[in-house]
């Protein structure tokens, strides 16, 4: 298959408020959107703009030069904080009570990893112990300086049922479903952040949670037969772990109001129509896990190709483009481009004049 042009969106920024005109944002926000709506603490938090997260301050803070691309070349960022009563041992511990299946991962000497969802007894649901272990597999990849991409796939054919009804059962009280949503969000925006392009290798059915989880990629590439399908209204939920918020701005709040209302199943046919998908698997190759995960590094080769520093500066100046504010954003585009500039790649360019070939 070729390589087609990718699919950006634009995840939430409103963590990283205030920001100079945040003011207005924030009135205007009132006015229009919240049409009297009591909040919630968070909601409130937010809105009053008191503080920003921890990414936000950093990158507000501005505090020497090259902070806010240095910070983004990490690859770190998460949505809460202990500061902000994030409790992480706390609900480590907890998690780690329901145990099964494991996230594997393999780093591979052409910059690109494979990360799977490995959990055949449960359709490669997520047990307790498997969020924890994402989380961990997702610190591993932030230190991974020579990476450029990643690949998400589930074992054996399919994708990702979502959440093991074991541990789902078991943590069914409204204070730990909030702490294992907590932690999940905070993984998966992690995921997103880190400075790889990222694709989601959908085989089989992404269910649920595993819906939620291709949202956290750049690219999601289908292969013929597959389905994404948000199936929280048959649970009596709506998405938890951010997948309601990326798939607004992957598909457009139209789309995602009928994915999510109708518990649509998605195909590659729909998929490609309305955004979600950037490719479809070609049927010759499709159906078997080794030469689908082959198709899915060439398509995804397309974009990785060249040095792993220039392919991780252009994460980085997506990343803040779609995410903070446009004179931050500036000025992190400005940090990043320092960090390229007349490095080896550059100068070699230069001395073979590649531009004008």
């Amino acid at each position: 298959m070729g390589c087609p042009s990718p699919v950006c969106f634009y995840p939430s920024i409103l963590h990283l408020l205030p920001f100079p005109g945040s003011s207005m944002v924030l009135s205007a926000a009132r006015k229009h959107l919240l049409g009297g709506i009591q909040l919630g603490g968070w909601g409130q938090h937010l809105l009053r703009g008191s503080r920003p997260g921890a990414w936000g301050q950093h990158l507000l803070r501005g505090s020497r030069p090259g902070a806010w691309g240095q910070y983004l070349l990490r690859g770190i960022g998460s949505v809460y904080t202990d500061a902000k009563g994030f409790q992480e041992k706390e609900i480590r511990e907890k998690l780690q009570a329901f145990p099964g299946g494991s996230i594997d991962l393999v780093k591979q000497e052409s910059g690109i990893a494979v990360l799977t969802v490995n959990n055949l007894a449960r359709m490669n649901a997520f047990s307790g112990s498997m969020m924890v272990e994402l989380e961990e597999r997702v610190s591993q990849l932030e230190e991974w300086t020579e990476g450029k991409g990643l690949i998400i796939q589930g074992a054996a054919g399919t994708f990702c049922s979502g959440s093991d009804l074991n541990a789902v059962r078991a943590i069914s009280n409204p204070q730990d479903g909030i702490k294992m949503c907590t932690f999940m969000q905070n993984a998966l925006t992690r995921l997103l952040r880190l400075p790889l392009l990222s694709v989601a290798l959908v085989e089989g059915n992404a269910l649920g949670g595993g819906a939620e989880l291709t949202t956290a990629c750049d690219f999601r590439l289908m292969a013929p037969g597959s389905v994404i399908q948000f199936v929280h209204k048959h649970m009596g939920l709506v998405p938890g772990w951010g997948g309601a918020a990326r798939l607004v701005r992957i598909v457009g709040g139209q789309n995602a109001l009928k994915m999510l209302g109708g518990a649509l199943k998605i195909d590659p046919e729909m998929g490609l129509q309305i955004g979600l998908a950037d490719g479809v698997l070609e049927g010759s190759l499709a159906g078997s896990g080794a030469n689908a995960l082959l198709e899915a590094e060439q398509w995804l080769g397309c974009y990785t190709a060249g040095p792993a520093p220039v392919i991780r500066a252009i994460k980085s100046v997506v990343v803040s483009g779609r995410e903070l504010p446009l004179e931050v954003a500036l000025r992190t585009e400005r940090d990043v481009f320092g960090t390229v500039w007349g490095g080896p790649a550059n100068l070699q360019a230069l001395a073979t004049k590649a531009k004008h070939k």
